[in-house]
């Protein structure tokens, strides 16, 4: 039998290569056939998961919620010391230099990645900002945020922390940073499904030891991962209960 493995469509294209090795080495260490499915956008994703489709994730910090409540998933690993992060930027040359220089009507640009939206809005309170006075403008990728930024297109423009990281220096140095969230307990996880549940401790194993071989530790620089480190469930309960938390911000 075949299950079906995705990844969460906030990474960046540059690792797809990169998680289809991930994918041919889960494989060989299961003993287990996988089929990598990647999807285009998050009402893909969510589609899939609501028809029970998928058996393994690599899911951001808003579907875990959901993964563990609505589809008894369980969470098996997360990135070493990477927490998921947002930030406030705009163009070099705007006059903005902080979050309270933002006028109402301020066009945002976003990605449809819901925890990074949700705590990009977060970092906009301070200037009264949220969905109802703003005007949201969404972006297939961050490399598209950028561009409305640099174009002019739009005011602002929310980013998953790593994703701006990782632009190239060029656009950077073209971009400004306000603001980055610093909250350090959310994180994306690799988390599995109830019909692979038979799997779940062999998985977590294999995962936990990657860095330890040359061959292993090459497919995770394909991915810029350092590492992965076990999840305990408290951990994931209490991301789950914060995730919740902000989800009634008045942003």
């Amino acid at each position: 039998m075949s299950y079906t493995f995705t990844v969460s469509p906030d990474f960046s294209p540059d690792y797809i290569a990169g998680w289809f090795v991930f994918n041919t080495w889960l494989q060989r260490i299961l003993e287990t056939g996988f089929h990598l499915e990647l999807m285009d956008d998050f009402d893909s994703l969510h589609a899939a998961i609501a028809q029970d489709r998928i058996d393994l994730v690599y899911a951001n910090p808003y579907d875990a919620a959901m993964l563990v409540r609505e589809k008894g998933f369980s969470a098996l690993a997360k990135p070493r010391g990477d927490a998921d992060e947002a930030l406030i930027a705009v163009a070099a040359e705007s006059g903005v230099q902080a979050v309270e220089d933002l006028p109402e009507g301020a066009r945002i640009a976003t990605t449809d990645n819901p925890d990074v939206h949700l705590m990009g809005m977060i970092l906009l309170e301070p200037a009264g900002l949220g969905q109802d006075n703003t005007v949201q403008v969404e972006c297939d990728n961050y490399v598209l945020v950028a561009k409305r930024l640099l174009t002019g297109e739009s005011d602002a423009g929310i980013f998953l922390a790593r994703a701006f990281d990782e632009l190239s220096r060029p656009v950077r140095e073209r971009l400004k940073v306000l603001v980055r969230s610093d909250i350090q307990v959310i994180h994306h996880y690799l988390m599995a499904g109830p019909r692979i549940a038979e799997l779940h401790a062999k998985l977590q194993d294999a995962l936990v030891s990657m860095g330890e071989t040359p061959r292993t530790a090459r497919i995770l620089e394909q991915l810029k991962l350092p590492g992965w480190d076990p999840v305990d469930p408290e951990e994931v309960e209490f991301m789950i209960d914060l995730m919740e938390t902000l989800k009634f911000s008045p942003a």
